[in-house]
Formats: structure tokens, C-alpha cells, sequence
């Protein structure tokens, strides 16, 4: 049986990666938070993976706060940066696969055509820089890019804009950033996939995935309230009317063609996903 270090554990991505491994029975995961594990000391890792072997470390753990990270520099860069080198370092003196999860952020967004692995990356936030940096420790394993994640579990656009929907009669939402929506729960089984591939380790390298097709954060508000069934209007503005101290990029759809091909994994387009998410929620909601 394949042992699965998970780091983050306790977050959206790590949370349904935990619920996955529990389903399917194939793999023995040990799930480390920060109160386990905190992956900003060196040291601490090199200990904790010098007495504990592993197939794959995947790592959810990041500093998220897009806007704050203009500020807030050097804590961004340990955990999106420092802290993926010390883990990379790790995995490689065991052998062990690093799945390490970034951003459509590395992209400037400029290009207007579904970006691949090997296009120009231009970051233009301090988020998308520290994000980039991280990346270039992971040279024996797996990066995979994702973007507008979301899931029933910790804070996300779609339980916030569930709660907004539900205090107001009109939201507005930005229409002119367009890129898809990225169920974690989709997300988690295609890194599951990845570590039941038999030839992983001839497949290192750098990936996309986010479900299929492509939407604005309007369109996305909207299906949250059409699937929310949350009687509110959603009005759409530009970027420009609401502006916040962190640039992002005006277009991001990820060209999935590669993970597909090399994994034979299927994504659910971001309507359907949403629709799965949204029904979650309410069952959960309902059984509290």
C-alpha cells in the first residue's frame, strides 16, 4: 500500500483529498496541519521526514491572502516559497514524489488562449512571484496549477457568495476576469489518480487542471445562486469599480490537454461541478 504524506490537511483541498483516501482504502495517509508539522521550519521537516518514509507528499499548505501578500512579503514568500524548497529537498533524499499545488497566478493574463504548461509565465502580484519561486524547487516531482478553487469546506467564493446571497437582494461581481472554477473535490481525484499511476515517476512535471470550460466570477455567482436556489440579483461590473491591491490576471482558463492525456483522467465540466458542490452544502447544512 502506498503511503501518502498530506500537508495541509485541514484545509479545502487537503480536507476532500482526506475524504477521497478514506473512500477508496488504497492508500495510507498521514495528514499533518501546522500543529503537526510546520513546514516554515527547516529543521523540523528534515527531522520529521528523516524518521518517517513516503511515496508521495503532497503539498495543499499555502499563504492564500492575495491581497495581504502585497504587505505581507516575507511570510508569503516562506510559505509559497522557502518552505516548498525545504519539502522538495525532503522528497528527494527518500525518493519520495512531490504533488505540489500552485496557481493560473504565474500568468500574467494577457494572452486571451487557454494557457499551457510551457507558455510564458509573468506574474504580476507578489502571490503569483511567490508562487513561481516554489515551483522551481519541485524538480522530481509534480506541480499542478489550478485556479478559483472552491469546495464545502473553509472560506471560498462560493459559501461566501452562498452567505451574501442570502443578506442581500443585489450582489454585484466582477465580469471582465474570466478563467474556471476548480471543485476541490475534482481536484483531489485526479491527484489521486496521479498516485496510482504506475509510471508516475517517468511523468514528472508540470500540469493544469480546473474543470472544463470557462466563466467570469459574474457567471460563476450566478450558477451559485441558481443552484443555491438563493433568491438575489447578480449585477455584473468591471474589475476597474472594484479595485483591490493585488492585480489578477483579466484572463486565465488552463489548458488541461496534457493531465488528461497522460493520466486519462476525465473533467466534469464547471456547471456540474458547482451543481455537486451547491447540493453538498445544503445536505450539510440541512443535517445541522
Amino acid at each position: 500500500m502506498k503511503k501518502i504524506c498530506l500537508i495541509g490537511a485541514d484545509g479545502q483541498l487537503g480536507t476532500e483529498i482526506t475524504l477521497a483516501i478514506n473512500g477508496l482504502g488504497r492508500f495510507e495517509c498521514t495528514p499533518l496541519t501546522i500543529n503537526d508539522l510546520d513546514i516554515l521550519n527547516t529543521l523540523g521537516v528534515d527531522q520529521f521526514f528523516s524518521q518517517n518514509q513516503f511515496d508521495f507528499v503532497i503539498n495543499c499548505a499555502a499563504y492564500t491572502a492575495v491581497d495581504l501578500a502585497e504587505k505581507e512579503k516575507e511570510i508569503n514568500n516562506s510559505v509559497n516559497n522557502l518552505a516548498v524548497k525545504s519539502l522538495a529537498k525532503a522528497c528527494n533524499a527518500q525518493d519520495a514524489i512531490l504533488i505540489h499545488i500552485s496557481t493560473d497566478f504565474v500568468f500574467d493574463g494577457t494572452n486571451y488562449l487557454p494557457m499551457k504548461e510551457e507558455d510564458s509565465t509573468n506574474p504580476i502580484q507578489e502571490y503569483g512571484r511567490a508562487k513561481l519561486a516554489g515551483e522551481k524547487w519541485v524538480n522530481n516531482g509534480i506541480v499542478i496549477r489550478t485556479s478559483w478553487l472552491y469546495s464545502p469546506f473553509g472560506n471560498n467564493f462560493a459559501k461566501t457568495m452562498l452567505h451574501l446571497g442570502t443578506e442581500r437582494e443585489t450582489l454585484h461581481v466582477v465580469d471582465n476576469q474570466v478563467g474556471t472554477p476548480t471543485y476541490a473535490f475534482d481536484l483531489a481525484q485526479a491527484i489521486l489518480a496521479i498516485c496510482e499511476d504506475e509510471k508516475v515517476k517517468e511523468k514528472t512535471g508540470i500540469y493544469h487542471f480546473s474543470n472544463e470550460g470557462l466563466a467570469s466570477w459574474f457567471d460563476f455567482a450566478q450558477s451559485i445562486m441558481e443552484y443555491g436556489e438563493v433568491d438575489c440579483i447578480v449585477l455584473p461590473i468591471p474589475d476597474s469599480a472594484y479595485p483591490t491591491p493585488a492585480k489578477r490576471p483579466k484572463y486565465s482558463v488552463l489548458d488541461k490537454t496534457k493531465i488528461k492525456n497522460q493520466f486519462e483522467i476525465k473533467i466534469p465540466y464547471w456547471r456540474e461541478s458547482v451543481k455537486a458542490c451547491i447540493q453538498r452544502i445544503k445536505e450539510d447544512e440541512s443535517r445541522n
